[in-house]
């Protein structure tokens, strides 16, 4: 039987720390979705598609990683409908993990069959969060040293 993980998130913008996670979680798990989600309490600097169309160029050639959006959807209702029992979180520091633990305990107590697999970002990455990355981005800031092939990013 097939390891099935989402990595769900809003993933404005998909960040090098999150290919990190992927890289990570690739040893572990025979398929990774990637759920781009819309978040109801951010205002996104990219659009949906764009993110989408992002993250696909960065993972075209990878077999057993793809790529899906969502709205409207829990995370766990995602879970359900992709087969995949595991979700996968990353994590750069204490404060990542209180947020996160939350998070994937309230998961497993709606859907109890699926679990949330935590990952450590390697130390180079821990600096890289999506929110500052975005800032620099609206600011006419080059971003090419967060984000892989951030050219195709469209705001």
């Amino acid at each position: 039987m097939k390891k099935i993980a989402l990595f769900p998130g809003s993933f404005d913008p998909f960040t090098k720390g999150h290919e990190n996670v992927i890289q990570k979680a690739s040893k572990i798990f025979d398929e990774i979705i990637i759920g781009v989600g819309e978040n109801s309490t951010k205002n996104s600097l990219f659009s949906l598609d764009s993110r989408v169309r992002h993250i696909e160029s960065i993972y075209a050639t990878t077999p057993d990683i793809y790529v899906v959006s969502y709205s409207k959807k829990l995370t766990v209702e995602l879970c359900t409908e992709l087969g995949a029992p595991f979700i996968i979180r990353g994590l750069r520091d204490v404060k990542d993990f209180e947020y996160e633990r939350s998070i994937a305990q309230m998961n497993h107590s709606l859907e109890r069959h699926i679990e949330t697999v935590f990952l450590v970002t390697d130390p180079e990455f821990n600096h890289i969060n999506s929110t500052i990355v975005r800032e620099i981005s609206k600011n006419g800031g080059v971003i090419a040293d967060f984000v892989t092939n951030s050219e195709i990013l469209v705001k």
